[in-house]
């Protein structure tokens, strides 16, 4: 877990940036620098946002239940003005049912709302992207048609649950499916994605946060 820039931009007139996820956050088997978050604040800084560093909270592997259970752990008691999510294909890999995780995502999206003091338009959603199309998912014995299919029902819940809460919502599966001809999406590891995606990821997020935070 990440938690360096804890207090950045407390005193220096910066953004404040909180990401909640899991791999797809943190960027497993990416440099730091590469990973999305850390990507999108080099996109907003080019745009003239003054954006400290991300505080990332996320982990490989974490569904919903357990990324709840560590934002509880951490006891994180500061704000922030803007924050992502970005959580779900740990619940569709387990097989775990839409119905907890459409409570859960609930939960967690009114959870980043209050870290967003209580502002649905500084939380941006992120849409689960299709690792089915990877080497790692077309290797893994697993039917790729349903992986895809799976992975299209939780993102209509998350969605669905986004769009009531007046929430910003990117769509990055399709793109995130081009890995399965491009293998330059896709990280060393055969899984998770590249710098390169983690790049396409932030510059479609970015538009939505410069409507809200750049004043023209």
């Amino acid at each position: 877990m990440n938690t360096e820039n804890i207090d950045a931009g407390a005193s220096t007139g910066e953004l404040t940036y909180l990401a909640l996820g899991d791999s797809y956050t943190i960027g497993e088997a990416v440099p730091a620098a590469g990973n999305f978050p850390n990507q999108l604040v080099g996109i907003l800084k080019n745009k003239g946002l003054k954006v400290a560093g991300p505080k990332i909270i996320a982990v490989t592997g974490w569904t919903t239940s357990e990324l709840q259970d560590a934002i509880r752990a951490e006891k994180l008691n500061r704000k922030f003005d803007m924050v992502t999510l970005l959580i779900g294909v740990n619940n569709q890999y387990r097989g775990e049912s839409i119905d907890s995780y459409k409570k859960e995502f609930t939960a967690l999206l009114q959870t980043a709302i209050d870290f967003a003091r209580g502002d649905a338009s500084k939380v941006f959603v992120v849409s689960i992207p299709d690792w089915g199309l990877t080497p790692f998912g077309k290797n893994s014995g697993r039917d790729v048609a349903q992986i895809s299919k799976e992975i299209d029902e939780f993102n209509a819940v998350n969605k669905a649950i986004s769009k009531d809460r007046n929430v910003s919502y990117t769509d990055i599966t399709p793109a995130s499916r081009l890995a399965g001809s491009d293998n330059s999406l896709v990280a060393e590891d055969g899984l998770h994605p590249s710098a390169k995606m983690y790049l396409d990821w932030a510059v479609n997020v970015a538009p939505s946060v410069e409507k809200v935070f750049l004043k023209h």
